[in-house]
């Protein structure tokens, strides 16, 4: 006897009984897919979303608005508190600090400055740290032992206090903190580029492309670089967030950057003895902080998740 065929019925499908539809077990699953799907993209675009909103107040809104200057304030207006208004320079939303200057400006200019320390540096090690964990990873051999071997001596020095003995000796300036950080964050980009080379360089499609007789230059650009440069963006929102807390550190210390440039470290750091009288001077610019680190990771981690699928 042959054996009967099942009833194929169509995905979304409904199975008359009675003259009643049930629906197919796919259509219940739609709901939580499509719920899992709007919760993936919204624990992405959520923290990339505030990423735009904080980049865009600090950099756009100096430029397409008059707010006074972060720096060389009126001495009289000095200590002022929230929504005060001054004769001399209009409203200070979030009054004004022991020297008189605005302190939504300072935190204005001082987030740009924190970003573009974050930024710098993990551009730097993005392209010289990724570099050299590239080509290490997959020449192999003497020269992969050198570069590595020097990259470690760079992780054994104490972080913090070789960068305070770099800005001390260079000078105390945005570039100089940069290059300082920068300073541990090449060996860093180095291991992640190193790892992510030997995990791909052997497989099948690099296998293929070298044995029908593609050069090293080209197997490094056209098939390691592509594979190995998402790990460093994902690592590098990570990075940024670090980068920038290490700023603040040095700043906060007195070794960051000079007077005449606010940064957010640096109003904690002048604002933490006047903390029970004006709290905004140190309130302010930690819930900045804050909101920026944890955007940085929460973005890194999404990425992370959804090129990890890929």
């Amino acid at each position: 006897m042959a054996a009967l065929a099942p009833d194929v019925v169509p995905r979304g499908a409904g199975i008359d009984l009675g003259g009643r539809g049930i629906p197919h077990a796919a259509a219940f699953d739609a709901g939580p897919t499509r719920f899992r799907r709007f919760f993936r993209s919204l624990e992405l675009w959520l923290p990339v979303g505030i990423l735009t909103f904080i980049v865009l107040v600090c950099f756009l809104w100096p430029v397409i608005h008059t707010i006074p200057a972060a720096i060389n304030g009126n001495l009289l207006d000095a200590n002022l508190p929230l929504f005060t208004h001054s004769s001399l320079y209009g409203n200070h939303i979030l009054g004004t600090d022991t020297l008189g200057n605005d302190v939504m400006s300072e935190v204005l200019y001082g987030g740009r400055t924190s970003m573009e320390v974050g930024l710098g540096v993990a551009v730097i090690g993005f392209g010289i740290g990724g570099t050299l964990g590239v080509i290490a990873g997959y020449m192999g051999g003497v020269l992969e032992a050198i570069v590595m071997r020097i990259l470690d001596m760079f992780l054994a020095f104490p972080a913090l206090v070789i960068a305070i003995t770099i800005v001390t000796y260079l000078g105390q300036s945005e570039l100089h903190v940069i290059w300082a950080i920068a300073f541990f964050a090449i060996p860093a980009y180095a291991r992640l580029a190193r790892a992510t080379t030997l995990r791909i360089k052997d497989q099948t499609f690099i296998v293929a492309s070298r044995l029908s007789g593609a050069s090293d230059k080209r197997i490094l650009f056209r098939h390691i670089a592509p594979n190995v440069a998402p790990q460093l963006l994902t690592f590098s929102f990570l990075g940024i967030g670090v980068y920038i807390i290490v700023e603040a550190t040095l700043s906060f210390l007195g070794y960051g950057l000079p007077s005449n440039i606010p940064s957010w470290g640096k109003m904690i750091a002048n604002g933490q003895i006047f903390l029970s009288t004006t709290p905004q001077l140190v309130l302010v610019p930690s819930a900045c902080l804050f909101i920026l680190i944890i955007s940085l990771n929460l973005t890194s981690d999404a990425l992370r998740a959804r090129w990890g699928a890929q």
